[in-house]
């Protein structure tokens, strides 16, 4: 093994635990960090391929956070980058609960505890909060109908009208598909009469 990946490993190991260590709550608490280490600092990826990561973490079945770590370790170090990222997620909370398992009840009824949950709570809600407007920033900036009347309409349908998360995102992977079907099509005419008007000219 070369001593730059050997690095590049550790590095993945260390990161991911950490992240996984300091991120209370899971899901999409994690993206702020990965974008803060993977994108900002050693700029191994983009914002926009981070959306990307995000998005297929969410559709694949298991924790958000775990499926990104794997991801995000396949893009930087390939499948033993995905296998680190994936032990060094789930490491950490499964040392914390195995901790806190032996003294759930006398853990649950500190007050002090109480109090500190609930700021954690606080602190996640504005993480999310985070992502989800550079999310949509990202969004924007494309200039899609489509895909900027998703983000209300999205909102719509599982904030106030309920409904299924799971609905959500097979009615927006059909719709993105649809569009992407429609504009390859157009290309492909486009193409075709771009190379008529030559042979007519000729």
């Amino acid at each position: 093994m070369g001593g730059e990946k050997k690095k590049r490993y550790l590095w993945l190991l260390g990161i991911h635990m950490f992240i996984s260590a300091f991120t209370f709550g899971g899901g999409y608490v994690v993206v702020p960090m990965i974008r803060k280490y993977f994108v900002l600092q050693k700029k191994l990826f983009g914002e926009e391929e981070l959306a990307e990561m995000a998005a297929v973490s969410q559709s694949a079945p298991g924790a958000i956070a775990v499926n990104l770590a794997a991801v995000t370790g396949y893009r930087v170090a390939g499948a033993a980058g995905a296998l680190i990222g994936a032990f060094a997620s789930v490491l950490p909370p499964f040392l914390i609960m195995a901790v806190i398992s032996n003294s759930y009840q006398a853990f649950i009824a500190n007050h002090v505890m109480a109090a500190i949950l609930k700021g954690m709570q606080a602190g996640a809600a504005v993480l999310i909060a985070e992502t989800a407007v550079g999310m949509c920033r990202n969004i924007w900036r494309e200039h899609n109908f489509l895909f900027t009347l998703m983000i209300p309409g999205i909102f719509i349908f599982c904030f106030l009208g309920k409904g299924s998360a799971a609905l959500a995102l097979l009615a927006g992977c059909i719709l993105s598909l649809v569009q992407a079907l429609y504009f390859l099509r157009r290309h492909k005419e486009d193409t075709e009469a771009v190379k008529e008007g030559r042979e007519w000219e000729l």
